[in-house]
């Protein structure tokens, strides 16, 4: 484990630095490690007022600040036996064709935000999610030829509060069998192909999952992942 906490907390401190809102990428790291403000303060040793502060942009964080609240982080996660970390490893695995893109955002969007985007339709009932907080694109086809069922868990990227976005379907029934199986679930599945129709079985599981399904309408994979491409660049 020790040999890949150094590219992901250069990642980390990375994703910070160069995002034009450092205060909303702090937060964001701190929820994807499910740490509270007063417990990651404690472990900085600072008084969570000032941490506070960094979060609300009243602080800008330095160098040696973020050093240290990444450190605080892994330390964190490391008591609790690195399940972040080993997710975030995942990251780092090639998995051939399967994966067409994989981004985050540098601050949360909002399920009618991703709508918009990926030009979609909720097709299943409602359910309430409240940050986005990046996506992955997978070759539905691609990823039942080259991925295992442990290999999904990597589709999650840096966390699991993320739109999972199925290209090559036809009506998304094995998307979504895939997605009951897996352990981790994530905020909102898109699907992507030639039909616009999904199986009724796909719908219940995503119900019963309680997790949006939204079909994109774009007009091409090259305008959808363009759409996805370009938004990020905006924020």
């Amino acid at each position: 484990m020790r040999y890949i906490l150094e590219p992901i907390s250069k990642r980390i401190a990375g994703d910070i630095t160069l995002s034009e809102d450092p205060s909303q990428a702090l937060r964001k790291w701190r929820e994807i490690f499910n740490v509270t403000q007063s417990d990651l303060a404690k472990k900085m040793d600072i008084a969570p007022s000032v941490l506070s502060d960094y979060e609300r942009g009243r602080r800008q964080p330095g160098t040696k600040f973020i050093k240290k609240f990444v450190e605080a982080l892994i330390k964190i996660d490391e008591e609790r036996g690195y399940p972040v970390i080993r997710r975030l490893a995942g990251n780092l695995i090639n998995f051939g064709n399967a994966i067409l893109d994989l981004k985050e955002f540098s601050r949360p969007i909002s399920l009618d935000t991703l709508v918009e985007i990926v030009e979609g339709i909720i097709v299943n009932s409602i359910f309430e999610v409240k940050n986005i907080y990046g996506y992955t694109v997978v070759d539905s086809i691609e990823s039942i030829l080259n991925m295992s069922g442990y290999d999904y868990l990597y589709l999650m990227g840096f966390t699991s509060e993320r739109a999972i976005i199925f290209t090559n379907v036809g009506r998304g029934r094995s998307p979504m069998i895939a997605i009951r199986v897996s352990f981790l679930k994530p905020a909102t599945v898109v699907v992507y192909g030639p039909r616009r129709s999904i199986d009724p079985l796909a719908i219940e599981i995503a119900n019963r999952e309680r997790i949006p399904l939204i079909i994109s309408t774009a007009q091409s994979l090259e305008n959808l992942l363009s759409n996805l491409r370009e938004y990020v660049a905006t924020l």
